[in-house]
C-alpha cells in the first residue's frame, strides 16, 4: 500500500424506466415531407422524412441560434433550419452553412437523432439504448381488423390516463348509457395477477353494458380482459359472454389497447387502437363510437389533480378501495420500473 487513500468504485449510472421502453411519436403515414414538431419526455422533437422517403426523427433546435427546425423545411432530402438556412442530412450532421459556403462544419454542429421504428400501426422511439430498449407486444390471437384512432392531445399525465384505461368504477358515471348504467354500479370481485416481468393482468372481469360496442343492439353481459403492457400502454380484450345453447353470440370480440406518449410531466398525447371481428360497422362508425367514449373521459381526465399520478409516500394522498385492485397494481408496477415522468 501506498498510503493513499483507495479510489470509490464508479457509480452504476442511473438508468430511469423512460429509458427502459419504446415510445409512440406518431402514426406510421404521420411523416411527410413537412416538418412535424412533436414532443416526448419534456423533449421538442421534429419528424421529417429524408430523399429515399425514410422518417427521420431529430432535436427540433438548431445548434447555431436555437430555433426550431420544424418551422423550416426539407430541401434536397435535408432539414433546413428557418433562420439562417443551416441544413441537417438524416443522420443529424450539418452539411450546409449558406453564409460561409466553403465552410466544413464540425461534428458539434449536427443535431441528435432518435432511433425510429414501426409497430402497431405507429411510429416509436426511444430515449434509452435502442438495442435494449422493450417495444410493448400484443398477444398474436388478436381479431385482425385492426383501426388507430387519435391523435387525441389531453392535458394530464400519460399515467393518469393509462390508470383511466384500466379503471371500471366509473363506467355507471361517466359512460352511463354506453358502457355502464345506474341500476350496476357495483365492481365485482376480481383477482389481479402478474406476468413473468411483474405486469399486471386481470383474466376475467364481468360487467353489464348497455352498449359495448358499436354495432350493439341492446345490453349484454361482457367478460373482459385487462393486461399492462408497458408503463404508459395496455390492452383490454371484451368478449361476450357465451349465449344459452342454441342461442346466437351476442356481439363481436374486441381488443383495444392504449398507446400513450409522455409528451412532459402533465401532457400525453393518445391513441387507441381497436382489433375487431365486427364485420357489419364501418370504419367511420367505430371510430365515432370511439371518440365519443373518450370525449366522455377526457374533461374528467384532465380535471383530476395533481395531474402526476401520486404514487410515492410523499404524494398527495388520494383514498382506494377494493375496486381499485387493478389501479393499486399498476401504480406499485410504475413504481418498480423507476418511472419518474408523470408521476409524483
Amino acid at each position: 500500500m501506498d498510503g493513499r487513500p483507495a479510489s470509490a468504485p464508479a457509480a452504476a449510472p442511473v438508468i430511469a424506466g423512460e429509458d427502459l421502453w419504446w415510445w409512440p411519436v406518431a402514426l406510421e403515414g404521420e411523416a411527410s415531407a413537412a416538418p412535424l414538431a412533436l414532443r416526448l419526455l419534456g423533449e421538442a422533437l421534429v419528424l421529417w422524412r429524408d430523399a429515399t422517403g425514410q422518417p427521420v426523427l431529430q432535436q427540433d433546435r438548431c445548434p447555431h441560434r436555437g430555433a426550431r427546425l420544424s418551422m423550416g423545411r426539407v430541401c434536397q432530402g435535408q432539414l433546413q433550419c428557418p433562420y439562417h438556412g443551416w441544413r441537417f442530412d438524416a443522420a443529424g450532421r450539418c452539411v450546409s452553412v449558406p453564409a460561409l459556403p466553403d465552410f466544413v462544419p464540425p461534428a458539434s454542429s449536427s443535431v441528435r437523432t432518435w432511433p425510429l421504428r414501426s409497430a402497431h400501426g405507429l411510429l416509436w422511439t426511444t430515449s434509452g439504448d435502442a438495442a435494449q430498449a422493450r417495444l410493448p407486444d400484443l398477444a398474436a390471437s388478436l381479431p385482425g381488423r385492426r383501426l388507430v384512432f387519435g391523435p387525441f392531445d389531453v392535458a394530464t399525465s400519460a399515467a393518469r390516463a393509462v390508470e383511466n384505461f384500466l379503471d371500471t368504477a366509473h363506467f355507471a358515471t361517466v359512460h352511463e348509457g354506453w358502457l355502464g348504467e345506474a341500476s350496476h354500479p357495483e365492481v365485482p370481485h376480481h383477482e389481479v395477477q402478474a406476468t413473468a416481468d411483474g405486469r399486471p393482468v386481470v383474466e376475467g372481469y364481468r360487467a353489464w353494458q348497455p352498449r359495448a360496442s358499436a354495432s350493439a343492439e341492446g345490453g349484454a353481459w361482457v367478460r373482459y380482459r385487462y393486461e399492462v403492457l408497458s408503463p404508459f400502454s395496455a390492452l383490454l380484450t371484451k368478449q361476450p359472454e357465451a349465449p344459452p345453447t342454441g342461442q346466437a353470440p351476442q356481439g363481436p370480440q374486441d381488443s383495444y389497447t392504449i398507446w400513450a406518449c409522455p409528451q412532459d410531466d402533465e401532457h400525453c398525447r393518445l391513441w387507441f387502437a381497436q382489433y375487431t371481428s365486427d364485420t357489419v360497422s364501418t370504419d367511420d362508425e367505430l371510430e365515432r363510437f370511439q371518440t365519443a367514449i373518450f370525449a366522455q373521459d377526457q374533461p374528467v381526465l384532465e380535471s383530476q389533480r395533481p395531474r402526476r399520478l401520486p404514487i410515492s409516500a410523499a404524494a398527495p394522498r388520494e383514498q382506494s378501495t377494493a375496486a381499485d385492485r387493478l389501479s393499486a397494481a399498476y401504480r406499485r408496477y410504475l413504481r418498480q420500473q423507476g418511472v419518474v415522468t408523470g408521476v409524483c
